[in-house]
């Protein structure tokens, strides 16, 4: 397994899990700091590699009138303040090529939405950013042909790519995750995530927006980390139905932080590592 390099942390080293948790979009400058402190203490605690993620542009939002975020300037000088205030690395979405150099000034790992997963132009300009690159695996997608993705990537001389799980599609707007995917994908070499949020999204399912089964994101995310994956991603919001975006799939802040304990536990019990391990 490669591991890449993170400031001073490794990503997929043996062992080791590491947290992608944020809001889905930035709605406010003061609720983005705050929602970062408090998974910033959390992540110490237990001593933890925490990412912090939350999206500047939400693209792919259902309907026009949605909420899409700040913007590329305002997002990114946000998320600037996350990096100041909390010494946290960061993960935003880029979903055209104008948008990766800016973004890849801020931010450490720059994501490739699961609708953008195909995309050349925009996987091999992330690519050359020189950052790390998370791609979602579309939903549409089978965990073998993301061999293609990584080769898009890897034509540019970076393979720091980590790939992240986020179910498939099971008929009109549902999901299904096979864990199997887990494993296919770890065949590749590179770190593997499960979005353990978006796995349980129902896409498009509340006509205007997208809805979701919030009560599966612990049962599937237990079973991620007992498969031995490298990561997890949640989005996380202080109360899910007032958020702007992705309500319906948001782990609530007041419940997270034994969420994550019991994770590590279930991590440390069937991979023979110590739960409190950084």
């Amino acid at each position: 397994m490669k591991t890449i390099t993170l400031g001073p942390h490794r990503l997929g080293a043996p062992e080791s899990l590491f947290f992608i948790a944020g809001p889905c979009v930035i709605e406010s400058a003061e609720h983005t700091l705050r929602l970062a402190a408090a998974l910033r203490s959390l992540f110490t605690e237990v001593n933890r590699v925490f990412i912090f993620k939350a999206s500047f542009d939400k693209a792919n939002r259902s309907s026009l009138q949605s909420y899409r975020g700040p913007g590329l300037v305002e997002g990114l000088r946000i998320l600037a303040d996350v990096k100041r205030a909390y010494g946290c690395p960061v993960l935003t979405d880029v979903h055209e090529c104008a948008q990766v150099g800016p973004a890849a000034d801020v931010a450490d790992i720059l994501q490739i939405p699961a609708f953008l997963c195909r995309q050349t132009d925009l996987l091999v300009e992330a690519g050359r950013s020189g950052r790390i690159v998370n791609v979602k695996k579309g939903q549409f997608m089978a965990p073998w042909d993301m061999s293609n993705v990584i080769a898009k990537i890897e034509s540019t001389g970076n393979s720091n790519i980590i790939l992240t799980e986020r179910g498939f599609s099971f008929g009109y707007n549902n999901l299904v995750v096979d864990m199997r995917n887990l494993a296919i994908m770890r065949e590749f070499g590179h770190p593997v995530v499960f979005d353990a949020t978006h796995s349980v999204q129902l896409p498009g399912g509340a006509g205007t927006c997208s809805g979701g089964n919030a009560e599966f994101i612990a049962p599937l995310s237990r079973a991620a980390a007992a498969c031995g994956v490298d990561g997890l991603f949640f989005e996380v919001h202080d109360d899910p139905s007032r958020a702007l975006c992705d309500g319906p799939n948001a782990f609530p802040l007041v419940e997270f932080a034994a969420h994550v304990r019991r994770l590590l536990a279930i991590h440390a019990a069937a991979h023979g590592g110590n739960a409190h391990e950084s």
